[in-house]
């Protein structure tokens, strides 16, 4: 399982089989070109999707009385920055430490925080990483590029309909005294899934 991985095993639902052969039509008719469509779901999966989560969790950074909020009351602090939906009315926000990394899967499904991080990615919806992020959290989060000391605990949370989570990465070092448009560039969807961490501040970037 690669963060490219293409195998969904799961069924797909009667409005997703409705899009697909909507989408084939408007392709076969000439009036939708197929790299426009696949760049577009590509923009709202890595762009448009998550930019909520990043505001959320730059907020947090910044922020130490909002992150308190967020970790008592994560639906109530969420909500007061207008992210509600049908499909992330219960969420609880995981903290990254010093000592525990979180990870999140949905083991039977696709359950995910669409409010704050859109459209979930194929991978995340594909047998191999439902399987494999119970089995070996550590062997998935390598094959993202992020390696996991031992001295941290990995816990894997399993989403479900009642209840979705949201990590929040660690804010990695030097980015102390940025304000939060600066820390947002720094979030990425990965790192509030758990299967990364959150990037580092380039070498030649300054507050």
């Amino acid at each position: 399982m690669t963060k490219d991985h293409q195998d969904d095993t799961a069924p797909p639902s009667d409005i997703e089989l409705s899009v697909k052969a909507l989408e084939s039509l408007l392709v076969e008719k000439g009036l939708v070109d197929q790299e426009a469509v696949d760049a577009l779901l590509e923009l709202h999966e890595n762009e448009i999707g998550p930019s909520n989560g990043r505001r959320v969790v730059a907020r947090a950074w910044a922020d130490g009385g909002f992150k308190r909020w967020l970790l008592d009351d994560p639906n109530g602090a969420i909500a007061s920055m207008g992210y509600v939906g049908s499909q992330g009315d219960q969420v609880r926000v995981l903290e990254n430490t010093d000592d525990v990394h979180n990870l999140v899967v949905c083991t039977l499904c696709s359950c995910y925080p669409w409010p704050l991080l859109g459209l979930p990615p194929v991978w995340y919806k594909s047998a191999p990483y439902r399987a494999q992020a119970v089995a070996d959290p550590r062997g998935v989060m390598r094959q993202f590029g992020s390696e996991i000391g031992d001295n941290r605990e990995v816990r894997v949370w399993d989403s479900t309909s009642e209840m979705r989570y949201l990590v929040l990465p660690q804010r990695p070092p030097g980015a102390e005294g940025w304000c939060e448009e600066e820390l947002r560039d720094l979030v990425t969807r990965n790192s509030m899934i758990g299967v990364e961490e959150a990037q580092r501040p380039a070498t030649t970037q300054t507050p």
